[in-house]
């Protein structure tokens, strides 16, 4: 059965600590003012911090993750319900929301230029505390931050949008979502100084999620003004480079969300993702192989939601190759050309194929998902070669007999 997670009221309790032996103090300033070798962060942007310690684990050989929403960390009744899933089975890792779809920070952060932040959703006012929880039980926790979807600063600052080609206006999907203009410099700094936050709250990995161009709308009436020039994977890697620099210093584990079609296509998506193009900059990528999100007929499958096992090992093996391989015919910044051969191949690092930790669907999409289908996809991430996964169930339901007992 599924672990039902249900948003009705905010409440706080007590927190009780546990004993661990996984945790270490560090402490540094919050955020650094210092500008990285890339960033042309301003002062103003990062003003002076008295140091800060925070607690943080180190990033387990193993991640087995669940996901929880900002509204499920806000209400200490229902992330008890999650934390207990880490305390009786064998995840390790929670990823919790630090900037979810509405553009609101999940926790009451430090810098003034994040106080201003006025989102209309869920916030956790003692997220130190839990962390520091979920830390005494052992349990590492992964920040997420939705990066250009951001209807809250579209708001803010319309001139950093995505504009619609007819009127100038800021263009919206489907959902009646915002993006912000990944071209747009200015914002590159305020996703800094929250991550620089972020980790200072204790937060141990910063998860980037949205970091693409938008897909779901209508493109034909969409103008990106502030990427002009560029391709859209150009546009992207600058901000890869930049995030990294920006961040190399702090000590955060970085990771980083990508289409799932992105371990089997070369091309960019329309979205700007290529995975050569995101595997210099960030310590472990998470491509979201939900089998749900593949069109049909994919790979020979008529509907590949009906094969969990084949599908996530068919994907996990081929990004696994392409993290290994030391050519590519992918460019990339700092690239150089091999050889004469058409199409033209291209140097590239060689990553341990456990840079890879792909998000796995445990929720009903096209087809019902239970026991034996999350299993499998675990199953096959394993017999791919890799050692980590995540469980993305966004109302935060999870199918705990899919999940081996401690």
């Amino acid at each position: 059965m599924k672990t039902v997670v249900t948003v009705s009221f905010l409440a706080l309790v007590p927190i009780v600590y546990f004993g661990s032996t996984h945790i270490y103090n560090t402490s540094y300033y919050s955020p650094a003012t210092s500008t990285p070798p890339s960033a042309d962060t301003t002062a103003d942007v990062l003003p002076n911090r008295e140091v800060v310690k925070a607690t943080h684990i180190k990033t387990p050989e193993r991640v087995k993750a669940i996901y929880m929403t900002a509204c499920v960390a806000a209400t200490p009744s229902l992330r008890e319900k999650l934390l207990k899933i880490a305390d009786e089975t064998e995840v390790n890792s929670i990823v919790i929301d630090i900037k979810d779809y509405s553009g609101t920070i999940s926790f009451e952060p430090e810098n003034s230029i994040l106080k201003e932040n006025k989102g209309t959703g869920c916030r956790t006012k003692d997220m130190r505390e839990f962390i520091e929880k979920l830390h005494q039980h052992g349990v590492y926790v992964i920040g997420r931050i939705t990066v250009f979807q951001d209807p809250y600063y579209t708001k803010k600052r319309p001139d950093l949008a995505v504009r619609k080609l007819s009127d100038g206006g800021v263009w919206k999907d489907y959902k009646g979502l915002a993006f912000i203009d990944v071209g747009a410099r200015e914002y590159w700094d305020y996703i800094v100084v929250l991550s620089k936050d972020s980790y200072v709250a204790g937060f141990d990995e910063l998860n980037f999620d949205y970091i693409r161009f938008p897909s779901d709308g209508n493109m034909k009436d969409i103008d990106f003004s502030w990427s002009k020039g560029k391709t859209k994977a150009d546009v992207l890697e600058y901000f890869f480079a930049y995030l990294h620099d920006a961040l190399k210093n702090t000590g955060a584990v970085i990771s980083a969300d990508l289409f799932g079609m992105t371990t089997t296509n070369t091309d960019d998506l329309n979205i700007g993702q290529v995975l050569e193009r995101a595997l210099p900059y960030f310590d472990y990528i998470a491509p979201m192989v939900y089998p749900s999100h593949y069109p049909p007929n994919f790979n020979g499958w008529k509907n590949p939601n009906h094969y969990p096992y084949e599908l996530i090992k068919f994907v996990v093996e081929a990004g696994a190759r392409r993290a290994q391989a030391t050519t590519t015919s992918v460019y990339h910044f700092g690239a150089e050309r091999t050889g004469t051969t058409t199409p033209a191949l291209y140097t590239k690092k060689a990553y341990d194929k456990n840079k890879l930790r792909p998000w796995l669907q445990d929720f009903d999409y096209g087809g019902n998902y239970g026991e034996a289908e999350v299993r499998a996809q675990i199953q096959a991430t394993y017999d791919a070669g890799l050692t980590s996964w995540m469980l993305w169930d966004p109302g935060n339901k999870y199918t705990t007999e899919a999940i081996n007992k401690e």
